[in-house]
């Protein structure tokens, strides 16, 4: 099997197999997504937040749906078919029959991986106080509808990634219980949300040895600000970084606006990017070789 023809999810697998910590930027649209690839990245993560966030102008409370999610992750991992993509998935955004409906869509969408957590459906961003969590039966319920969905699809090994985010309710010893059980019934990674030291992070990998762990690092949240180095040093095997597309896209357009409204032009903020160099990024040189080879002449002079 060529290169080319292997699976982003597959992909997915070696990766967590190989020695190195796999860093995926979080990206919620298709400008950050074709930035992250310009970057050069080998695995990216559609942070649920910032899709609600880009989709829906909302907070991450449970207001996007699993059409909003398969949607936009879809379009993500259709870019580039074989950077493998990870997707939050929320709780499944329902019942068991949900769950396995998220996992079929993600999975026929080109998504190489999906986390699932145990907070309730009316959930809320993880570094965010006041979390309920659904009892463990729930979320155990949730994991093996994630693993039966995947097993009835020919050919599938979409990457099972699970979340607890009960360590900041109910603490570190529950929050290693919840993910041992659901690593028992088939998940491939454990995700310990909102971790709070170095110590928790270490216990984790330990504890739940051989199964790779996912480390979530939102600057200014509950977890520390480290660093990749530090993930890596720690033991994660997979470090997502959600909102760096996100927040400097917040930071650029306030700036940029606010130029606007001081100076009645844009030409300070655009920086000598005009629309070929704009549409250059999104893949204007690809989509005119496609023509070329084609035979077509419509785009021989832009």
């Amino acid at each position: 099997m060529s290169g080319a023809q292997i699976k982003s999810s597959t992909r997915l697998r070696l990766l967590l197999k190989g020695p190195e910590l796999i860093v995926a930027p979080g990206v919620y649209d298709g400008i950050s997504a074709r930035l992250a690839l310009e970057a050069g990245f080998d695995v990216l993560y559609m942070s649920g937040a910032a899709t609600t966030a880009s989709m829906l102008g909302q907070p991450d409370l449970a207001i996007a749906t699993q059409n909003d999610f398969v949607q936009n992750a879809t379009m993500i991992a259709g870019l580039k078919p074989d950077i493998p993509l990870i997707c939050d998935a929320d709780t499944g955004f329902g019942g068991p029959i949900m769950v396995a409906r998220t996992v079929t869509a993600y999975a026929r969408g080109g998504v190489a991986g999906l986390h699932i957590e145990d907070q309730v459906q009316s959930k809320r961003c993880g570094h965010l106080l006041g979390k309920q969590i659904a009892p463990l039966n729930e979320f155990i319920s949730r994991i093996r509808a994630a693993v039966s969905a995947r097993a009835k699809i020919p050919g599938c090994d979409i990457v099972l990634i699970a979340r607890t985010d009960a360590a900041q309710v109910y603490g570190i010893e529950e929050a290693l219980v919840r993910l041992k059980a659901a690593v028992a019934e088939g998940a491939d990674v454990a995700f310990l949300e909102g971790v709070r030291n170095e110590e928790e992070l270490t216990r984790a990998v330990r504890e739940l040895a051989p199964t790779p762990i996912f480390l979530n690092i939102v600057t200014g949240g509950s977890t520390p600000d480290f660093t990749v180095s530090d993930a890596g040093r720690l033991g994660a095997k997979i470090a997502i970084f959600p909102l760096i597309t996100a927040a400097p896209a917040i930071h650029g357009m306030r700036q940029g606006l606010a130029a606007l409204k001081k100076h009645g032009t844009d030409t300070i903020t655009a920086q000598g990017m005009g629309p070929k160099q704009f549409f250059e990024v999104l893949g204007l040189d690809e989509a005119m070789q496609i023509d070329r080879e084609a035979g077509g002449e419509t785009y021989n002079t832009i």
